[in-house]
């Protein structure tokens, strides 16, 4: 339990910094009086995904079919996973905050990214037994120097209490980049690179896994991590990003 003035202390230490450093806007970083936020010109600009949308992968509707109306896609070809949920659309403007967190080691974001994908999909959180990333490779990981889905799946489990297991699952082969490639690529550029670890597998047997990734684009990534932790056992898995591609394509039957 913390002492009074120490609580005092910390919170006057808290109002003098944010009156010297003022929160920015998760886009442009404007000056913005509540931390995690976005300001009233660049919150108009981004697309949230909410219902309706598809039961399984989560792509958004323009018209409310039924709650467990499925996307072509799925009826197609049904994903291993159980659901799959994303907070935002990615396109020219969600682009910025995504690859500033990636790439411009703007790692300040992964709370307030990490709150509302916590807010998008509570029950895909509170009902899993392990939270675990999508891994990078030991040498994009050098590169880049940490894991962005880890910072995140870090934040959802101090939000949730849900433990997380940073390293359950490794890249078994440095595969192509995924930017550049078609879906069907994607998905055989990914199949089988990835394993579960040896020592983590006892813990995840008749287990629920919530895996994480930054962006969801055609689920070949979180398709082969999947399959991967139904081969060592686990019992469901369910996806959580912070954007994912929307394309005209996947509509629904």
């Amino acid at each position: 339990m913390r002492h009074p003035l120490k609580n005092k202390m910390r919170m006057s230490l808290e109002l003098i910094l944010n009156a010297v450093f003022p929160a920015g806007c998760l886009k442009c970083a404007e000056p913005i009086n509540t931390p995690g936020n976005l300001c009233a010109n660049c919150w108009p600009t981004i697309t949230f995904l909410s219902t309706p949308c598809c039961a399984t992968c989560g792509y958004p509707f323009e018209f409310d079919g039924g709650q467990d109306l499925q996307c072509g896609n799925c009826l197609r070809t049904p994903p291993s996973f159980y659901r799959a949920r994303s907070v935002l659309k990615y396109d020219a403007h969600s682009r910025e905050m995504i690859l500033g967190f990636k790439h411009a080691d703007q790692t300040d974001r992964g709370p307030a990214f990490a709150t509302w994908m916590y807010r998008v999909a509570p029950e895909l959180v509170d009902n899993c037994d392990y939270i675990c990333p999508v891994p990078l490779h030991p040498y994009r990981l050098i590169r880049r120097r940490f894991n962005q889905s880890a910072l995140l799946a870090f934040e959802l489990s101090k939000l949730s209490g849900r433990p997380t297991i940073p390293d359950l699952l490794f890249r078994t082969r440095h595969t192509k980049s995924q930017g550049t490639l078609s879906a069907s690529a994607r998905h055989k550029n990914v199949k089988g690179a990835f394993r579960v670890s040896p020592k983590h597998s006892h813990k995840i047997e008749n287990a629920r896994i919530l895996l994480i990734d930054d962006v969801y684009t055609t689920g070949a990534t979180v398709e082969a991590c999947s399959n991967s932790l139904f081969t060592a056992g686990v019992v469901q898995v369910d996806v959580l990003t912070f954007c994912r591609v929307v394309r005209t394509a996947n509509l629904a039957i």
